[in-house]
């Protein structure tokens, strides 16, 4: 009997690079987790270092194929990648500058711009997204303009999917999820769009080969093999982007299902069929999903991740137990605060931009009541965004409301899980300590290796994991819709303050 074929999924995400190995029947093997720096050498600034991020994918793949020895053959690898970040790369592949990550702003100033000229739904109704300082098409105007001895040098713009993919095999290939994030590709046709490209001045021929997820790459060219530990017959798969890999790796294949990630940014994704843009809520971005056929509405709530990791470190600078400390706050504290509202730092995502921060705070509220509004406010934008994508997506015949998909660093929490279910009222499921965007990157994998079958729809429900459930407190519903309707009305003023000062 030969050796037992293993899969490989590895999440390239903004903080870390996390290769995970599974059977074929979904079991976890090994996994391993290298973390890559995140730099902000000016205010707005946030880049990665493409080398940096390259070797910490090369050292979390050298550990799993020392560990795979032992337990069978890698028979295919795919990715599950970060989107919207892009570097700039000489003729040999080499990087010419870091990766402008999604959470840079220096490009602000060119969407504002684009706004201002009535652009922004043009771009919108080409690509499906709302223009975003982060993404490519405003950085790399930012790049021609700011950085020309950068951009003239370029042979190509690639994101994080397709930079890895070009050292891993020699072919800079991206999947439609991660390339409209790009807001370069013409949703309509699924091609870079001429007119977008010229709008950022680059050409199309500069940008990453777009593909279906799931397709094949080619076998690893013999320097990423050495570079990798892995065998030099590897098959390579194209994955997709982090979110929608992680919805696959959670078995959401049908239309109406919401899912939260809950990273360094809170996302939450819809499934849908494909959708005409004017239809869709203006912060909404309409995305393809790695299923054939259908597609996510999304929307960016705000870092929220990173929001409460900077609360922690403020509360309790010298505490190494402070995810523990900020579950006890929850634990101990009732809904609505005692009054206290927290407003996301830039205002809400159903808004834009605007000001934020605690909002009520007396003498007599507790740094607990401070943790408790905080995830409320998260709570309110959840509730918010599944009320406008929901109204934009077709219902299920049943009407009944559909569980709520967590993944990510919020499942850790049972309280902040329990708030989210009394807050938003729908169901709450989720599981720590499994990598979902992995699992859903493999999932691909396997299905082109001919190990999981044909359809990754069927092979995500049969890899389906038991996830924790919990339902919505009804004894809450009447407080948290007045504490809802005090949120909405506090950030409204919020906004209307800055555009007053403006």
């Amino acid at each position: 009997m030969g050796a037992q074929p293993l899969l490989l999924g590895v999440e390239v995400g903004t903080s870390a690079v996390k290769a995970v190995l599974y059977d074929c029947s979904g079991e976890e093997r090994s996994s391993v987790h290298c973390t890559v720096t995140l730099r902000t050498p000016r205010a707005g600034w946030v880049e990665q270092d493409a080398e940096e991020l390259w070797q910490a994918f090369c050292t979390a793949l050298r550990a799993v194929a020392l560990g795979a020895a032992e337990q069978g053959d890698i028979a295919a690898l795919a990715l599950a990648a970060q989107a919207g970040s892009v570097t700039a790369v000489d003729a040999a592949g080499e990087p010419l500058m870091p990766f402008i990550t999604w959470l840079d702003h220096r490009a602000q100033p060119i969407v504002e711009r684009w706004v201002q000229e009535g652009r922004a739904a043009h771009i919108r109704r080409l690509s499906g997204w709302p223009p975003h300082a982060g993404l490519p098409l405003a950085t790399l105007a930012w790049l021609v303009q700011q950085a020309p001895e950068v951009a003239t040098r370029a042979v190509r713009f690639l994101d994080v999917h397709s930079y890895v993919l070009q050292r891993l095999t020699g072919h800079p290939v991206t999947d439609f999820s991660g390339a409209a994030e790009m807001l370069l590709l013409e949703r309509a046709s699924a091609t870079w769009s001429e007119e977008l490209c010229a709008l950022a001045g680059v050409r199309p021929d500069q940008l990453p080969d777009p593909a279906q997820a799931g397709t094949g790459v080619g076998r690893l060219a013999p320097e990423a093999a050495r570079a990798t530990g892995l065998p030099a017959d590897l098959l390579v798969v194209v994955g997709g982007q982090d979110q929608c890999c992680a919805a696959l790796g959670m078995g959401v294949t049908e239309v109406g299902r919401p899912m939260l990630a809950t990273g360094t940014a809170w996302v939450l994704t819809i499934l849908t069929p494909d959708l005409a843009v004017e239809q869709l809520p203006a912060s909404a971005a309409l995305n393809f999903h790695v299923l054939p056929g259908l597609h996510t509405l999304s929307q960016l709530l705000g870092g929220f991740g990173a929001v409460m990791t900077w609360w922690m470190q403020m509360l309790w600078p010298e505490a190494t137990d402070r995810f523990a400390r900020w579950e006890a706050a929850l634990e101990s504290t009732s809904p609505g605060a005692h009054g206290l509202r927290f407003a996301p730092m830039n205002g809400s995502a159903q808004l834009g931009a605007g000001r934020g921060g605690f909002v009520g705070l007396r003498l007599d509220h507790t740094h607990a009541e401070m943790v408790r509004a905080l995830c409320e406010g998260m709570g309110y934008e959840v509730r918010w965004a599944l009320e406008i994508l929901g109204a934009a997506v077709p219902r299920n015949e049943s009407n009944v409301v559909a569980p709520l998909l967590v993944s990510g660093g919020a499942t850790r929490s049972r309280a902040l899980m329990r708030l989210l279910a009394d807050l938003t009222g729908h169901p709450v499921h989720g599981a720590p300590d499994i990598n979902w965007p992995a699992r859903g990157a493999a999932i691909l994998a396997g299905v082109r290796a001919g190990l999981l079958g044909s359809d990754p729809g069927a092979a995500a429900r049969a890899w389906r994991r038991p996830m924790t459930e919990i339902a919505p407190d009804a004894s809450f519903r009447a407080e948290y819709l007045e504490s809802y309707a005090d949120y909405r009305a506090i950030v409204s003023a919020l906004q209307d303050s800055v555009l007053c000062s403006a």
